[in-house]
């Protein structure tokens, strides 16, 4: 049936049953979808209630993203194209003294000095694959408003400023060639507010009351690198301060669209619609991952209902079931129902009825020297602590592996992402394709748990993991028990297994014999090598009658 034939003939149909009905149940889209299929899913919560976390995603447990953009340029930390604009930041003073006042060189600035010459990302995305990675995730666009792929409707984009190169395209390509789930995480919706520094002037010294660059508009750029094009397409700042702009921790508190901040206008909200459709579209990422409270710009625009819905259509029309997924922070429980809940640098303390993710980095999220010189990265040992808590209590693990400015990782971030591959060559079976078990897990740790914060941060706040602290996972009829450590005592306690675990044999992966056990009133009691054959964690694989 021709294209035409089948709109006539939806229309058709939705004239007589009444179309509002149909959209009501979900049946079709507000209007006709452009890609010329009926629409699975509304952009309406009670529709996107009937998604479904796709198995692939249920099974994958694992992601690597690089969260890499303009602002590491500079390699001085997370936030850098706000911080750089605050007076007496410590991101304020390296500006100044590596690049200039920002009244002269502002980060529309850093971006044109960004030029990412020694990225590899088929190399980068290889290494993540031998680490155990099972879906690889790249930044889109970050708050600073720049998108890093062809866009129609951002003329600042890294195809015309900075390296000239389609950076998410590029990305794409290296994770079809790894055969890896690809996905793209999104910021942009807050730059409206979150650039609102730029607006400001010094307070003190020689530049007292001479403004940033944050409201300089086309027509000064007549001779300069950026003539022709709009800092405010960049900046967005053509809006009043919100409340308690100057209060630099505001940010935060305003962050759902509320407590006083400036509202964005409804061509800012569908611009940035625009750019995520066209995303979509151009480059088929089967994972978005949403930096915002819930959806990009809810409660005051739909936008970010209508993204997810188009996506979850996409999906079905591409592959003939939804492979997508959507994740959204500080969700209630029926949002939880829309999407996948992600919990920033923290994890959930208790097995969660739905999948869910915690994403957290190496250092920090943009790259950041001082971290390095400082050997202050999260070590090997700790990212699989993290991965086996997550993965006992039904979530998967995003970890940002920071990028420098040339697009290449340092010796450091690699012997640790080294290290995770190591592990997961002898250990991974007890990663992918599980399942929680009854309990997510015992030991001291879990009398210390940190509560969550906001979109997560309890991250570390807990009493650290030690040998007597033990993860579950489960595959069929077979119980992992994954040690933090390595025990003091030849014969360890499972004090979880009781005696109506039929257990019929126990083994530790990575060694080549069985282990002595007996089931005891006080749980399974396990005879233990005399000499660990890995480090970090340890997983003791369990037959039986587990249930």
């Amino acid at each position: 049936m021709q294209r035409r034939t089948v709109l006539k003939t939806l229309t058709t149909g939705a004239a007589s049953l009444g179309l509002s009905k149909l959209q009501g149940r979900g049946i079709l889209n507000s209007a006709l979808d452009p890609l010329g299929y009926a629409g699975r899913f509304e952009p309406t919560w009670s529709s996107l209630a009937n998604y479904q976390v796709p198995e692939w995603f249920k099974n994958a447990k694992f992601g690597i993203w690089a969260h890499w953009g303009p602002q590491c340029q500079a390699e001085y930390g997370d936030w850098y194209a706000r911080g750089m604009y605050q007076e007496g930041s410590e991101q304020y003073k390296y500006h100044i003294k590596k690049y200039g006042h920002p009244s002269k060189f502002g980060f529309k600035d850093v971006i044109n000095e960004w030029r990412a010459e020694n990225w590899n990302p088929e190399e980068l995305v290889s290494l993540y694959k031998k680490a155990g990675a099972q879906y690889f995730m790249a930044l889109a666009n970050h708050h600073d408003n720049f998108d890093l792929y062809k866009s129609k409707h951002q003329p600042w984009n890294s195809t015309k400023i900075g390296p000239k190169k389609d950076i998410i395209g590029q990305w794409a390509k290296a994770a079809q060639n790894n055969n890896l789930p690809f996905g793209v995480s999104v910021h942009a919706a807050h730059a409206w507010s979150w650039m609102e520094t730029a607006q400001r002037s010094d307070k003190n010294g020689p530049y007292k009351g001479i403004p940033y660059d944050g409201k300089i508009t086309k027509n000064d750029g007549a001779g300069k690198w950026w003539d022709g094009l709009d800092p405010q397409e960049l900046y967005a700042q053509n809006h009043p301060l919100s409340e308690n702009s100057w209060d630099n921790g505001m940010i935060h508190r305003q962050w759902n669209w509320g407590n006083g901040v400036a509202q964005p206008t409804k061509a800012y909200c569908e611009n940035f619609y625009k750019r995520t459709i066209e995303l979509i579209d151009r480059y088929n990422p089967e994972l978005i991952y949403f930096d915002d409270t819930v959806l990009p710009l809810w409660p005051v625009s739909d936008a970010g209902l209508r993204i997810a819905a188009h996506l979850y259509n996409k999906s079905i029309k591409d592959h003939g079931q939804l492979r997508s997924v959507v994740f959204g922070k500080v969700l209630d429980e029926q949002q939880r129902k829309c999407m996948v809940w992600d919990i920033e640098r923290g994890q959930s303390n208790k097995i969660e009825p739905l999948p869910w993710q915690t994403d957290t980095c190496i250092g920090g999220w943009h790259y950041d020297q001082r971290i390095y010189d400082r050997n202050q990265y999260k070590t090997t040992k700790t990212i699989i602590h993290t991965l086996a808590d997550v993965v006992s209590k039904n979530g998967n693990l995003l970890l940002n592996v920071p990028v420098r400015g040339d697009g290449t990782i340092d010796e450091k971030e690699r012997a640790v992402v080294e290290g995770i591959a190591a592990w997961m060559q002898v250990n991974s079976e007890a990663i992918y394709s599980t399942r929680p078990w009854t309990v997510f897990g015992e030991g001291p740790a879990m009398e210390s748990q940190a509560p969550l914060s906001a979109q997560g941060f309890n991250e570390g706040k807990g009493k650290p993991f030690g040998a007597q602290d033990i993860r579950f996972t489960t595959k069929g009829n077979i119980l992992y028990a994954i040690l933090m450590g390595w025990p003091t005592e030849s014969r360890i306690l499972i004090k979880s297994i009781t005696g109506k675990n039929k257990v019929t044999g126990v083994e530790l992966l990575g060694e080549h014999t069985k282990l002595s056990f007996e089931q005891t009133d006080n749980g399974l009691a396990v005879q233990m090598p005399a000499v660990p054959q890995g480090k970090d964690a340890f997983v003791i694989k369990i037959n039986g009658a587990i249930s």
